[in-house]
């Protein structure tokens, strides 16, 4: 069986919307009310996985789920009357950062050697809490295949799970054993502490090894620096991301980073650490520019690593400029690809937030969710033809929009043959 890590991204929804919903995201609550372009979103997320199929790299795709939910909105609407905020969480299109889907543990990590995926119950948030039946639809389908996957169902709705955003692993190849790193937070008040919720709960990080079987002395459950929390970094991969035997995080990005690095390297003697200094890249900078919200992947060949980030970090001069020194150095990243998903990033989500990784043979995955040039091809069209050209937020039930989006999904599943998802 032929192991190798493929990236899954969410298609951009065509109800992508910039509604402020997320609490503690502050590109999300800054840019609440501008309008959207969702035509132009889905198409960037595009751009982005064509190039990262340029550069070698497998890709998948997950599809938009069915928006605006009408049942989930008549379920909370009480009486009858429509909350605006009920309104705007029923026609959310945040699916599309995959990375909150689901946490997944590769095979060479579990005890019955099969990959294991847990579905986020994502019930810090409102707007996220409905995503759930239909992420977990999509999840059973493309990882169906029970000799090589196990599907989970949600952690109890009492701990908060917000998926792989929270979630990040070493090893020295993917295909060998490694080292799971999970990330949760604690919500404190008063100084160095947030008000902003810690979405992802240490109960649930324990829950979802549990299920996965995975080795307690490769298991690490590491704290969130609520500074981190407090400054804008409601996921663990604001602050920090993890690729093969690197991890590459903020100073400030956990409560106790000796005592998480000295873990690190006693599970995984060659574990390559690098920590970019709050006097080189403040928190501040770090979570406005989301440099550490990229994709750090193996390029095929040569096996050096490519950052992916936003085209917002290499605006930056402070985060461009560490950025050339570490490509200078030497070290095992060697290569940095800026990308454009500014509709993304508006609303709180980077190039790392767009995406899933499964480590698989890509043969025993529905063949459906993989990507390749044609399939590329075809979602671009439908976007191009169907995906409104934008979206301001007092359009929210506005019948006829919401017509327009859910056949615009249709014609995407069609064009798929993913109609069961309808």
């Amino acid at each position: 069986m032929r192991l190798t890590e493929i990236n899954f991204d969410g298609i951009v929804g065509p109800s992508h919307n910039y509604a402020g919903l997320s609490l503690g995201n502050l590109a999300a609550t800054q840019h609440a009310g501008d309008p959207s372009y969702p035509r132009a979103a889905a198409l960037q997320g595009l751009v982005k996985m064509r190039a990262n199929m340029a550069l070698g790299l497998a890709q998948g795709v997950f599809l938009p789920l069915p928006r605006p939910n009408a049942r989930w909105l008549a379920e909370h609407s009480g009486d009858g009357a429509v909350d605006r905020g009920l309104l705007a969480a029923a026609w959310s299109a945040s699916a599309m950062w995959a990375a909150n889907a689901a946490t997944v543990s590769p095979a060479p990590d579990t005890a019955d050697g099969r990959c294991h995926l847990t579905v986020a119950n994502l019930v810090t948030m409102p707007h996220r809490s409905h995503e759930l039946p239909d992420t977990l639809r999509q999840l059973e389908l493309a990882f169906g295949d029970s000799r090589h996957f196990a599907v989970h169902g949600p952690v109890a709705a009492e701990f908060g799970d917000e998926g792989a955003a929270n979630h990040m692993r070493l090893a020295l190849a993917h295909d060998e054993p490694g080292v799971e790193l999970f990330v949760y937070g604690r919500s404190r008040e008063g100084a160095g502490g947030t008000r902003f919720p810690a979405r992802q709960s240490e109960q649930a990080s324990r829950a979802v090894a549990s299920a996965h079987g995975l080795d307690p002395a490769r298991t690490l459950f590491v704290e969130q620096a609520p500074e981190a929390i407090a400054a804008g970094a409601f996921h663990n991969d604001v602050v920090a991301v993890a690729n093969g035997p690197v991890l590459l995080c903020h100073e400030r990005a956990f409560a106790d980073p000796a005592a998480t690095y000295a873990a690190i390297r006693e599970r995984l003697p060659e574990a390559t650490i690098i920590e970019v200094p709050e006097s080189r890249v403040s928190l501040a900078e770090a979570v406005r520019s989301y440099l550490f919200n990229a994709q750090l992947v193996t390029l095929p060949g040569d096996g050096t690593m490519a950052l992916v980030v936003p085209g917002e970090a290499s605006e930056s001069a402070a985060v461009s400029g560490w950025l050339d020194e570490l490509v200078a150095s030497g070290g095992p990243i060697g290569r940095v690809v800026p990308v454009d998903v500014r509709q993304s990033m508006a609303n709180g989500g980077g190039p790392a937030c767009l995406r899933l990784r499964v480590v698989a043979d890509p043969a025993t995955i529905d063949p459906r969710f993989l990507l390749d040039e044609a399939k590329a091809e075809r979602i671009e069209q439908v976007v191009a033809r169907y995906w409104p050209e934008q979206i301001d937020p007092t359009d929210l039930g506005d019948a006829a929009l919401a017509e327009s989006v859910a056949a615009a999904r249709g014609h995407l599943l069609a064009a798929l043959g993913l109609e069961e998802l309808a």
